[in-house]
């Protein structure tokens, strides 16, 4: 079985102005990184420098600048201890068809250094902690997307690391299972205590399964903190209701009713839930505004299904950021515009006054 331990206060990945550079490309550029236990998501483009900061993780690929840790172990002098200590789930298929699951992984723990026994053992708990159980015999070959992910998921976690490197384990998933294999990752840590570092270009996947998000651009470090504080309360409610015979479009007649009451409606909505209608979302002044959605909801003779404050998503904060960044850029565009005619006009001054001069010149002549 596994081991169900949890660190505090410990550091379990640590940068300081990590940098690797190739001859036409800078993969990360002086990143400096502090991640503790528990799931964190590292998110960023293609190309933004993930799978670059594992290799160097791992102690694969050697960095250019800078210094990195990983539990407390210098990449650059220990890639072997570090090893032994994590796992690692690659994001390509390496997979050899024509084995079972069982043996592949058996095979993946003796190779961690487990005893034959030992190894047997803990592939069974493996394969059934990601669901593979009943199908632990069948050729690799023979596997569905999901179920290849699956097992890279195990043959990372079967020698009971401390840290495990998940390099996109849902690429290729159907929105199921997708699903599913954020819940196995977040039982990684929740049943386990083992820290988790997940790579993904789609931030609505971490923003429901990591602690902490750390987002790079191009090797560079944009924002880390928690989730909590990417996703931080507002002062909007979101309410959403039923549909009813007298009010066949519920949210609609909601919106109408608290429009009328003076409350603030925001002009978007959002989808609810199956089978119920959108989320209106109201500027919530008080106490006094969820009384009101209250009384309107019960008058109306519709169903509330729920009315709570609505968190931010991820990817609206840095649709925030972009668009501060882009008013930004125009702002400084248009006084570099409003700079230049300032600059010029004294030239063209000049300019007139030396024709006039000249001209001038010719007259007396």
């Amino acid at each position: 079985m596994f081991r169900a331990t949890t660190f505090e206060n410990v550091t379990v990945i640590a940068t300081e102005s990590l940098s690797k550079r190739f001859p036409r490309v800078t993969a990360l550029d002086r990143l400096s990184l502090d991640i503790g236990p528990g799931v964190t998501g590292l998110v960023g483009a293609n190309g933004a420098g993930k799978s670059t900061l594992i290799k160097i993780l791992l102690g694969l690929s050697p960095a250019t600048e800078g210094t990195a840790a990983v539990l407390g172990l210098d990449v650059a002098t220990s890639g072997g201890a570090i090893r032994e200590q994590v796992g690692y789930m690659p994001e390509h298929d390496a997979l050899p068809p024509d084995v079972s699951a069982t043996e592949f992984v058996v095979h993946m723990a003796r190779m961690s250094g487990l005893p034959p026994t030992a190894a047997r053992e803990r592939t069974a708990d493996t394969l059934r902690h990601v669901g593979l159980y009943e199908e632990r015999y069948r050729p690799i070959g023979g596997y569905s997307t999901g179920m290849k992910q699956r097992v890279k998921l195990a043959q990372a976690l079967v020698h009971d690391p401390k840290l495990v490197l998940l390099d996109e384990p849902t690429n290729g998933l159907d929105p199921v299972g997708r699903d599913e294999m954020l819940g196995l990752i977040r039982r990684v840590f929740t049943d386990f205590g083992i820290s988790v570092l997940v790579t993904s270009h789609l931030l609505g996947e971490l923003e429901r399964t990591c602690d902490h998000v750390v987002v790079i651009d191009g090797g560079k470090l944009l924002r880390s903190s928690s989730t909590s504080d990417f996703t931080q309360t507002t002062a909007t409610l979101a309410v959403e209701v039923t549909d009813s015979d007298t009010h066949p479009d519920g949210t609609r007649a909601v919106r109408e009713a608290l429009t009328a009451a003076g409350a603030k409606l925001h002009a978007r909505v959002e989808d609810g839930l199956p089978g119920a209608g959108h989320i209106l979302l109201v500027e919530a002044t008080g106490e006094e505004t969820y009384d009101l959605v209250r009384d309107t909801v019960a008058d109306l003779g519709i169903g509330l299904v729920r009315m709570e404050q609505r968190r931010h998503h991820i990817a609206e904060v840095f649709r925030t950021a972009d668009a501060d960044a882009e008013a930004a850029a125009a702002g400084e565009a248009a006084a570099e515009a409003a700079r230049e005619p300032a600059a010029v006009q004294p030239v063209q001054h000049a300019v007139q006054h030396a024709v006039q001069q000249k001209g001038g010149g010719r007259d007396a002549g």
